[in-house]
């Protein structure tokens, strides 16, 4: 008894991972007639996410899932981070789960997004991870199959919450990543009324997507020679949004090659600065690439240094001042 109390008063102290994260949570208040399912229903569009209602609400630490009318629910959703310069899985783990070995939770949900290093602007989709305490005699197959209705995610549970064993002691707290805790139609509505607030996430993520689905769309237009339809395509994508920094840089190639082979050399030039500044290491294969293509990039090298030389203001070895350092009259 004394240690089912222990893990409970646990349970109530503990963060979900990130001890400064803020998750994104609502509080809804249970109305007459609602129940698990109900709830469950409105705000996921499944009446089985209740198995994640009464796991996030500690319904399931009295032994029961019973609601009455006023109790405060809170309805949990997965997350998003966009890449800001210099982050990685790593970094982005341990600000969201406390533990850069949690890396593989992000990598998997995020499949579009390379897994050695994450894109600079990619807007990253983050498992919600829901806190589970284990009961008698559980194991981590039980707990996969009660979440994921998989038996075979145990082994990526255990490795997520660095274990070695399938059976749990009574009391465990197990961290259940969920890239699937979405927010219906009906919830986001519900939430954004009743806040007044927009529900944001999601759809930068969604739209990076679908231009990585472009890409090789654009490339092929570029090597079978459709040069116009591929420029027509390449402004079409610059101007979406919010693009990553891996993104823009295959664009402004592709529309550098394209531009060269439309003989509009000064408009290569820009596309090859913009990709440069993305990139300033940017090579081109000599063995794909025509030598007009290739002086294209060289011009590009030469504006793009021009460029931050006249960024950067010229140090002098007196601290700045001019006249070799003795104010003039006046100062």
């Amino acid at each position: 008894m004394r240690r089912a109390l222990v893990a409970v008063l646990l349970w109530a102290v503990i963060p979900t991972a990130a001890l400064a994260q803020e998750r994104a949570a609502y509080t809804h208040v249970v109305r007459p007639g609602e129940t698990l399912a109900s709830i469950a229903q409105h705000y996921y569009g499944d009446p089985r996410r209740e198995s994640v209602l009464v796991t996030e609400n500690g319904l399931n630490t009295q032994g029961g899932a019973a609601i009455v009318v006023g109790l405060r629910l809170v309805i949990p959703w997965v997350s998003y981070h966009v890449v800001t310069p210099g982050e990685t899985w790593a970094s982005i783990a341990t600000q969201h789960y406390g533990d850069p070995r949690r890396v593989s939770a992000l990598i998997e949900a995020n499949p579009q997004v390379s897994a050695s290093q994450p894109d600079e602007g990619a807007e990253l989709l983050v498992p919600y991870p829901l806190r589970h305490v284990s009961r008698q005699s559980e194991t981590m197959r039980r707990v996969a199959q009660l979440y994921y209705e998989d038996q075979g995610q145990a082994a990526a549970l255990m490795r997520f919450n660095s274990m070695r064993r399938q059976r749990l002691p009574r009391g465990q707290i197990v961290l259940v990543p969920l890239a699937d805790l979405l927010l219906s139609d009906e919830g986001r509505q519900m939430i954004e009324e009743a806040t007044g607030q927009a529900v944001a996430g999601g759809e930068v993520r969604d739209l990076q997507t679908e231009i990585n689905e472009d890409l090789p769309v654009l490339r092929e237009h570029v090597r079978r020679g459709r040069y116009t339809e591929a420029v027509a395509l390449g402004n079409r994508l610059l101007g979406s949004g919010e693009l990553t920094g891996n993104q823009i840089v295959t664009i402004q190639r592709e529309l550098a090659v394209a531009y060269v082979a439309l003989d509009r050399p000064d408009l290569a030039t820009e596309a090859f600065v913009a990709a440069l500044e993305r990139q300033p290491d940017l090579q081109l294969d000599s063995r794909d690439t025509s030598p007009t293509v290739q002086r294209a990039l060289e011009a590009a090298r030469e504006a793009f240094a021009e460029r931050q030389a006249a960024a950067t203001p010229e140090e002098t070895p007196d601290g700045g001042l001019p006249d070799g350092g003795v104010p003039t009259e006046g100062e």
